[in-house]
């Protein structure tokens, strides 16, 4: 799907179907092509960074709120009503009215709060169903991101691109503690610790944060996933260490 909104969209909570935990907003995202603005922010980061040695300035490195969002799995929402879709057949295309399937009501959901979704039933099995709040449904052969690439699992993150231009590389080195103080299970903060993060998304400006990162983690891979995974999580206090001020290929 292209860009993303975020999961900080607080007026987006009330309204959805089956709010996984408390606390946690839906995640909203936009179709947009990555501005010249953006490029320059890129080039100023990169004499920030080289001023601070490599680290990124005045502490930005710590403070940090990490979430993720995934790509939902019709298969795994089996049992919820029936639900028509009406959008768009290709990319190229805004709120369109084209009839696109009949799927669960809680796929439908997830599609609308995590902006992906991949078709598991005839005759639409592999396609993605995509969602974006300046677009709404429509049907293409890949979950991609505010550029229109494919959205990369461990790689692709979301930031405001004031604070970490599009092309930023990083890796996080703590996961902070979840929302309600508790620990974060370490099998999952070891998984988002080991891989490399680039920002090649964005959060729609002023619902993101200064200090807000968004993580692209894959597929849900279970029943109930914002219940039952781990990886689906909240850290607060989390600490990152810029690694490259590079622009995306």
């Amino acid at each position: 799907m292209s860009g993303r909104t975020s999961r900080a969209a607080q007026a987006a909570r009330a309204a959805r179907v089956a709010p996984p935990r408390p606390g946690r907003t839906s995640r909203r995202r936009r179709r947009i092509l990555l501005v010249p603005a953006l490029i320059s922010g890129c080039a100023c980061l990169a004499a920030c960074l080289e001023s601070a040695g490599g680290r990124a300035p005045d502490g930005q490195d710590e403070g940090w709120e990490i979430t993720v969002y995934y790509t939902a799995v019709e298969s795994f929402h089996e049992g919820t009503p029936p639900t028509v879709v009406r959008g768009c057949r290709q990319r190229e295309c805004s709120f369109g009215t084209d009839l696109l399937g009949t799927f669960p009501a809680g796929f439908v959901q997830a599609v609308h709060d995590e902006g992906t979704g991949r078709i598991t039933s005839a005759p639409l099995a592999g396609s993605m169903l995509n969602w974006s709040y300046d677009t709404g449904f429509w049907l293409d052969d890949i979950p991609s991101d505010t550029a229109g690439r494919a959205l990369v699992p461990f790689r692709s993150a979301a930031a405001d691109s004031s604070v970490l231009p599009a092309g930023t590389t990083f890796v996080i080195e703590e996961c902070g503690v979840e929302e309600d103080g508790s620990e974060i299970d370490p099998s999952a903060c070891e998984a988002l610790r080991r891989a490399s993060w680039e920002i090649r998304d964005e959060f729609t400006p002023g619902l993101g944060g200064e200090r807000h990162l968004d993580l692209y983690i894959g597929e849900e891979n279970i029943p109930d996933f914002t219940e039952n995974s781990p990886l689906y999580l909240t850290g607060i206090g989390a600490r990152i260490r810029v690694t490259g001020p590079r622009q995306s290929q």
